[in-house]
């Protein structure tokens, strides 16, 4: 059997969400990875009632979830926070602003995430972790290896309680390996584990689009991480063949600014390999979601979204359970 697809709404939050369901059942989804920001889940109204309500709307239109997602708070966990931070979450997590107060609160509002996840009948919540070290990517003035080790100590200092908290619940978070991040390639997702002493609350969202152009092997991400991988992103990124304009860092253009070097692109429309992405998650036996995060600066995002959710449909394929030569010895 084909694994769902299914399309987060983060990108489309700014449309009500029984106008979501509407869309993503015309363009052919089968479910819904629901973000917690617009309407679509409030994890601060997430009651009883609330949770109901949703699951009877995406009953009434045939959509199925299996993940919520709070990228925009989980950022705000272990970042260093300014102005931008409060303009992605909600007013009673930023509060006065003071950035000591605003990482807790959002902490404690990641607990209550995975509270509401649970009442709403899903145990997996994708997200971000931010990070204390990000701005220490490109190492000059020379990085001292204990501000790196240090970074590494906050990040987990932050999380565990959040983590042990989801373990006691049986809620699992999966974290978006994304630059910005404490993670953003192989490398620094073995650390992040480590801090964390392979949490078995702890593991990963995996989209391809934030490996590939930065040289990331996407495909061996899979086989590093194959018990890790909790939940999964379609999404597609194209990059130049030769030298442009705005490099791998983005020259501090837009997306869709002529002359990046890379930029998101639509599902089968970038450089991403996803017949082999596919091949690798049928040998780790991942059978969850695929999730459509649509990100396209340069085509209309409903003609996007419809032609995503056929082209995955298109790419995924069961994995064998014979030998295609089996046959002989008969």
């Amino acid at each position: 059997m084909s694994r769902p697809v299914t399309l987060f709404t983060g990108q489309w939050a700014d449309l009500p969400f029984e106008t979501v369901c509407k869309k993503a059942k015309s363009f052919g989804y089968d479910g819904l990875e629901l973000a917690c920001w617009g309407d679509h889940f409030e994890v601060d109204k997430a009651t009883d009632a609330y949770c109901k309500a949703k699951r009877k709307l995406l009953d009434k239109y045939g959509l199925k979830v299996f993940s919520i997602s709070n990228h925009l708070v989980g950022q705000a966990v272990s970042d260093r926070i300014d102005e931008r931070h409060k303009a992605i979450v909600p007013g009673y997590v930023w509060g006065n602003g003071d950035p000591e107060g605003v990482r807790k609160r959002a902490a404690a509002e990641m607990i209550k995430t995975g509270e509401a996840a649970l009442r709403l009948g899903v145990s997996i919540v994708n997200g971000f972790t931010g990070s204390p070290i990000w701005h220490l990517a490109y190492s000059f003035p020379p990085n001292l290896p204990k501000m790196i080790d240090d970074g590494f100590r906050e990040f987990a200092k932050r999380w565990k309680p959040i983590l042990d908290a989801y373990k006691e619940m049986g809620v699992r978070f999966a974290l978006e390996v994304h630059p910005t991040e404490i993670a953003f390639d192989i490398a620094s997702a073995r650390k992040a584990l480590a801090a964390l002493k392979n949490h078995p609350a702890f593991g990963f969202n995996y989209d391809p689009s934030h490996f590939g152009y930065q040289g990331v092997d996407y495909v061996e991400f899979i086989y590093a991480f194959s018990d890790r991988i909790f939940h999964v992103h379609m999404k597609d990124a194209g990059w130049s063949d030769g030298p442009a304009e705005a490099g791998v860092f983005g020259g501090h253009t837009e997306f869709g600014t002529k002359g990046r070097y890379w930029d998101f692109r639509s599902p089968g429309r970038g450089n991403i390999n996803f017949e082999e992405i596919i091949r690798a998650l049928n040998r780790i036996g991942y059978d969850g979601p695929l999730s459509v995060e649509w990100e396209d600066s340069g085509m209309d995002r409903e003609h996007g979204a419809m032609e995503a959710c056929q082209f995955v449909r298109s790419v995924d394929f069961p994995a064998s359970n014979i030998a295609f030569d089996s046959a002989f010895d008969k």
